[in-house]
């Protein structure tokens, strides 16, 4: 879809608020839990990165609210820094891979920093039944509250959150819903671990993105390619760089889509899809936001 900014609101220090709106024709329902993949340009290569839809399923345009990271690797800079209303974007259509889910009577919320919005979008579903609990910096906080109910619980840092005692004392149709960047996902997920939540009860979405690190070589042993991988990139963006269309949905490491066998070589994790026990095996790596460990790595591709 090609995709007009129309309207660009400021909502904090780091925060913004961005409209999208079709150049012709109605854009797709997107239900709460959807996203997009916004295609931005860089020097030398597009950028593809997912964004929540924060507006009505009703609405006539998309809103979706990025956080300008600290050492941004070229989506949320272009957005903050060079992005203007009257810009045309070429946008994915919305795929929702985080929807609330439909079979519990209860919600619990725990979201951190940006991943706070796809719980914007549950707001307008009739009827939910949830407790909500967000982790964000003080400096956010003015920006968070003016988005929220009141009845939603803000925190400056994990210190005010007793984890332990919320989902000790959560009912037993009670399903809890995840959202943030890695390190909150990993210290969210083992609190409800310890506490003995099922994972048919835990509902998860990263923030976190694409890490970088050591560059490497991907070798794809069905379609004869070797790739180098660089330090600032995915191996899924060093995939698409090289004109392959790899499978992706979600680009956080939550959805399992990009998951590819591992021929040889060794992987860094950095998912929250694969189990303990499937990491260890090292035959499979989500390519959105994993590495290598090694100098290179095979795939079945």
């Amino acid at each position: 879809m090609r995709l007009v900014l129309g309207k660009i609101d400021v909502l904090g220090p780091s925060i913004r608020r961005f409209t999208l709106s079709p150049v012709s024709g109605v854009l797709p329902v997107a239900g709460a839990g959807a996203h997009v993949v916004l295609e931005i340009p860089g020097p030398g290569r597009v950028w593809k990165n997912a964004y929540s839809i924060v507006s009505t399923p009703s609405s006539a345009s998309y809103e979706i609210i990025v956080r300008r990271v600290e050492h941004s690797r070229g989506g949320s800079a272009w957005l903050h820094d060079h992005a203007r209303v009257g810009d045309v974007l070429e946008v994915q259509a919305p795929q929702n891979l985080f929807p609330p889910s439909r079979t519990s009577r209860r919600h619990l919320l725990l979201s951190a920093g940006i991943g706070i919005t796809p719980f914007l979008s549950y707001l307008h579903v009739p009827g939910l039944s949830f407790e909500w609990h967000h982790c964000g910096k003080a400096e956010d906080a003015a920006a968070f509250a003016a988005l929220l109910p009141e009845t939603v619980t803000l925190h400056t840092g994990r210190n005010t959150l007793n984890l332990a005692a919320l989902l000790a004392a959560q009912k037993l149709d009670t399903h809890l819903s995840l959202c943030g960047p890695e390190s909150f996902m990993d210290f969210a997920l083992a609190a409800a671990e310890h506490a003995g939540w099922p994972g048919q009860k835990i509902h998860k979405e990263s923030f976190g993105g694409a890490t970088g690190g050591a560059p490497f070589i991907v070798h794809l042993r069905r379609s004869g390619q070797s790739i180098h991988v660089g330090a600032e990139e995915s191996l899924l963006d060093a995939m698409e760089a090289a004109g392959l269309v790899p499978p992706c949905l979600c680009r956080g490491g939550a959805c399992g889509e990009c998951k590819l066998p591992v021929l040889e070589g060794v992987v860094e994790h950095h998912d929250h899809y694969l189990s303990s026990s499937e990491r260890a095996a090292n035959d499979a790596i989500m390519t959105c936001v994993s590495r290598a460990r090694t100098t290179e790595i095979t795939l079945d591709f």
